[in-house]
């Protein structure tokens, strides 16, 4: 095990074509309680018979805090916030996968992205080279109606490449959007990514085969709620002023 202040390093790549198997394939080894969250969860030493020792995030269903908004299982969500990112072509949610064989029982397993926790979103905002990146996310955190986007769930590996993480507070049915990315309200959508919304959009609405996997992670009327969603940001492709919403637009803590 590194000692307590090494980076750690992850010999598995978010790129690599074959992260997905191997999530799903590798044998569970040592795990170890990430602290500071607000349910259990692990960092999951895997090894792999092909692909050789990895790391990632475990995160069980038998650990989760009730919420009184969410249903229970939010590993769940965690894996459809990545379906939805490879439905649109967007490389921004690190490879998740469900296990129903996990130490702790079912949860969601999904690619550690090697990063330096001080390097967070209200650091890397004033570097005009995210810009793209961070907006992004705030399109997609919309669409996917994402209810905790805090700054520390934004994660900068050592390529140059954001991630977004803990993303198990989407796909709510009913509107509960919250995030720190606020400084790129009134930009409007690029045309590329509003042609991937528009085609998952009509992928969803015609329950194409595509997205029987983001389908069997969501209820219907979340679904639906998704559809709504796209549909509305489709006709009105600009990021919101806090102003539009009448309750809290930020999660808590901010990092």
């Amino acid at each position: 095990m590194p000692a307590a202040d090494s980076p750690l390093v992850n010999a598995w790549k978010p790129d690599a074509p074959w992260a997905e198997q191997a999530l799903r394939e590798a044998e569970f080894g040592e795990l170890r309680l990430i602290y500071h969250s607000s349910n259990y969860v692990y960092l999951a030493n895997l090894a792999h018979p092909e692909h050789g020792d990895g790391l990632a995030v475990y995160k069980p269903a038998s650990g989760e805090q009730p919420l009184w908004d969410f249903p229970d299982g939010l590993y769940r969500r965690e894996v459809a916030a990545y379906e939805f990112a490879r439905l649109l072509g967007w490389p921004i949610i690190p490879p998740t996968v469900a296990r129903d064989d996990g130490p702790h029982g079912p949860g969601s397993l999904q690619l550690f992205i090697q990063h330096d926790p001080a390097e967070h979103y209200f650091v890397l905002r004033d570097l005009d080279r995210y810009d793209e990146q961070f907006l992004r996310f705030a399109f997609f955190d919309l669409a996917a109606n994402n209810a905790d986007r805090k700054g520390g769930h934004l994660l900068l590996d050592p390529d140059g490449h954001v991630w977004g993480i803990d993303n198990g507070l989407c796909f709510n049915a009913y509107e509960r959007f919250r995030t720190v990315i606020w400084d790129y309200a009134g930009n409007t959508l690029p045309e590329p990514w509003m042609d991937d919304l528009v085609r998952v959009r009509g992928c969803l609405a015609l329950t194409d085969a595509s997205t029987d996997a983001l389908r069997a992670l969501l209820a219907d009327d979340e679904l639906d709620a998704l559809v709504a969603r796209l549909d509305h940001l489709i006709a009105h492709p600009v990021l919101p002023e806090m102003e539009a919403f009448d309750r809290r637009v930020h999660p808590w803590p901010l990092v």
